[in-house]
């Protein structure tokens, strides 16, 4: 159909049918429960992959951060640095810990977070109990520096990779840098089960503490005994069989992802009112999404112009600390996050796309900026 639904970024089973396979065996042997093989291979396959110690198969990134800001001891009162130009899912369970966030700007070079503004937020707050910072789009922040900061403030580092699996900073997988790393699987994100998330790090005694807490905290008694609060948040047997099949396709979704953004850039570079988003040596990125930035042109003007054709995008991420429920807390920084948020539109990326979808999309592009309206 001409004016067929082109979509942002929507799940897409294996066209091999691995999903399926792992799916069958849990129905097979019956095991449609919380955990069994395919959580447990899950996890070892994805903590394989990336190269990270020990991993925990969750039901969302949300509760893969949660759980890993109580693992590493935030707790009321505290304050935890988070990075502002995200999704609120980074920032909520900073307050399901009844904790409280101070949010840092990002940089021009990474869309990420500023490590001069972190800095400035660990010399304002030096008792601060974790870090979080974002893998935007795909795009790595830079590590080297907020490692190295919070190496010198002795701080926790967590980074929040829901967007980024499979992306490299300087050949090593993001997710893998900080004390704890999550991932999320949610519909919309490079490889998918539906909804889940999962914790990785290198901290063995952490990660079956986590699992503990999510399996509802249970005690090692023939009674039900509980001397701790927990969570229902382990992954289900058939979500993970899903997920396996998934990771097996991981590097042609990644393929995808990054043909469609370099289709965009070569088709759209003549257009002096686009600004592609960063590329930096250090990083090679799964592209989960592609961003524009956009100069003298209205991007709600450009977006209604897609949405008339069926075409499906967003504006970036509404940073953090301009949201109604978190306005009350610190921010650090410019406005560097604030301007992106105004000024740019998440393209249609969907892994499904044909070049004949593309081509659809570059189209209504050109005429807008052609007529530069807005």
């Amino acid at each position: 159909m001409e004016n067929e639904r082109i979509l942002l970024s929507s799940p897409h089973m294996s066209d091999q049918g691995y999903e399926q396979e792992y799916v069958q065996e849990a129905f097979d042997t019956n095991w449609i429960a919380p955990l069994g093989a395919n959580v447990t291979g899950f996890e070892n396959e994805l903590a394989e992959l990336v190269g990270a110690g020990h991993a925990a198969a969750l039901v969302s990134g949300t509760s893969a951060i949660h759980m890993a800001l109580k693992a590493v001891g935030v707790g009321k009162g505290d304050v935890v640095i988070c990075q502002s130009l995200t999704f609120s899912a980074t920032a909520n369970p900073i307050i399901y810990q009844d904790a409280t966030p101070v949010f840092v700007d990002s940089d021009k070079d990474s869309w990420n977070m500023n490590p001069a503004y972190l800095r400035k937020a660990l010399e304002k707050y030096p008792d601060a109990k974790a870090v979080i910072v974002v893998h935007l789009y795909g795009l790595s922040a830079k590590l080297d520096e907020i490692m190295e900061i919070c190496k010198e403030f002795n701080v926790p580092l967590i980074e929040d990779a829901a967007e980024s699996l499979g992306t490299t900073y300087k050949g090593k997988y993001t997710g893998t840098f900080g004390d704890y790393g999550i991932y999320s699987f949610n519909g919309n994100k490079i490889i998918t089960t539906s909804g889940g998330g999962m914790l990785v790090s290198n901290n063995e005694e952490r990660i079956a503490k986590v699992r503990f807490w999510a399996t509802q905290a249970r005690d090692q008694a023939r009674h039900y005994q509980h001397s701790e609060i927990g969570y229902n948040y382990r992954m289900s047997n058939i979500v993970a069989g899903i997920g396996r099949g998934q990771l097996k396709v991981l590097k042609d979704r990644i393929a995808k992802k990054r043909y469609i953004h370099d289709f965009y850039k070569e088709e759209l570079k003549e257009l002096s009112q686009i600004s592609f988003m960063p590329e930096n040596d250090w990083d090679f990125s799964n592209y989960w999404l592609s961003a524009i930035t956009l100069k003298d042109v209205n991007p709600t003007y450009l977006m209604d112009e897609l949405e008339k054709e069926n075409i499906e995008s967003r504006p970036i991420w509404k940073p953090m600390h301009l949201q109604p429920v978190f306005e009350k807390y610190d921010y650090i920084g410019e406005t560097v996050a604030q301007r992106l948020f105004e000024t740019g539109v998440c393209l249609p990326t969907d892994s499904k796309m044909s070049d004949e979808d593309l081509n659809r999309v570059v189209t209504v592009i050109k005429r807008v900026l052609s007529n530069e309206k807005g």
